[in-house]
């Protein structure tokens, strides 16, 4: 049967992540309902999408009975409100990164997940592309020895786009783009909480972190440099150094279709989109969806991939590279 899905916000990701479904069997996903604060909103996104219902609020999508699991696609401070609404109402989640403002409403969610015993995952689209599994393989055989250092970055000027900029929005360049690094970083350091965060950084006017710099320490003397940024275009790459070899992430490292490993590089080419997409590589949010339906299938409650945990890690790491460069969200004080 099919896993159904429901779609909470009808804005530029949830287009993608629709879109994105179309590239899996229709036997296995289908997009049953959409959720927006508008009506019309919903109603022209169902309509482009196909969707059969289209709902002006997400209380009515957390009342659907024929949802396997939601899809939250609305901004970063809203995620807290949708997902306790979801996981009260007994839905399976699969919340956009990052999953909340902080580890104290990430512990709220995922509390929330754990006592009504429902499926509940963040959207780290990054880890289950065919390049991070292969990146998985390649250190648990340990092709590249003992891995020492870890390089990882994310820039791109988008200091012109309000929701990445205005703090009440969730703007800043960790939360947003940082994240991808953080995660890369624990995903190579297998969930390990670091020794020691150095975070130094830049901010806007607004009072988010425009520029961030942080190197990690873990045990054994393992390093890691995370640099994002919401001014400039960085290299967008990053680097796994071990004792025996060396795994590149080549330009678009938040969603690889390439590795060099060694110098030699293997493609991981996307299905084409059957719509214009709003973000790069946007079919990869396939591969989110398909764990998510192994998972549902297996009756498992998370990811072994993206497990609560990680989420957790993600949310302390950001917190304190938050602390050290000074950015404080409203979220933070209540």
């Amino acid at each position: 049967m099919a896993t159904r899905w429901g779609i909470c916000g009808a804005g530029k990701i949830s287009h993608d992540f629709a879109v994105a479904l179309k590239t899996l069997p229709a036997e296995e996903h289908q997009v049953v309902a959409v959720a927006a604060r508008k009506l019309k909103d919903a109603q022209e996104f169902a309509q482009r999408h196909n969707i059969p219902r289209a709902y002006g609020g997400y209380e009515e999508l957390a009342r659907d009975p024929a949802i396997d699991v939601v899809y939250v696609g609305v901004i970063q401070p809203h995620h807290l409100s949708a997902c306790l609404l979801f996981t009260n109402a007994k839905k399976n989640v699969l919340c956009e990164k990052p999953l909340a403002m902080n580890t104290k409403e990430v512990q709220q969610i995922l509390a929330s997940a754990k006592m009504n015993d429902v499926f509940f995952m963040e959207a780290v689209w990054t880890r289950f592309f065919p390049a991070s599994i292969e990146i998985r393989r390649l250190l648990a055989q340990e092709e590249l020895g003992e891995v020492k250092m870890v390089r990882a970055e994310f820039g791109f000027p988008l200091t012109h786009v309000q929701r990445s900029v205005e703090k009440e929005l969730g703007g800043g360049a960790l939360l947003d783009l940082g994240i991808y690094c953080i995660q890369l970083i624990s995903m190579v350091y297998n969930g390990e909480k670091p020794e020691c965060i150095q975070a130094t950084g830049v901010c806007l006017e607004t009072g988010v972190d425009e520029t961030v710099v942080a190197t990690l320490k873990y045990s054994k003397d393992r390093l890691a440099v995370l640099t994002c940024s919401l001014r400039m275009e960085l290299p967008n790459d990053a680097v796994i150094v071990g004792t025996k070899g060396t795994i590149r992430v080549p330009s678009t490292m938040w969603c690889p279709t390439s590795l060099v490993v060694n110098g030699k590089e293997t493609q991981y080419p996307l299905p084409e989109p059957c719509l214009p997409l709003n973000f790069t590589n946007s079919t990869g949010m396939r591969y989110e969806a398909e764990e998510v339906r192994q998972c549902l299938l297996k009756g498992l409650k998370q990811s072994a991939v993206m497990s609560h945990a990680d989420s957790l890690l993600l949310a302390e790491v950001e917190d304190e590279i938050r602390r050290q460069v000074g950015v404080v969200y409203s979220q933070d004080c209540q």
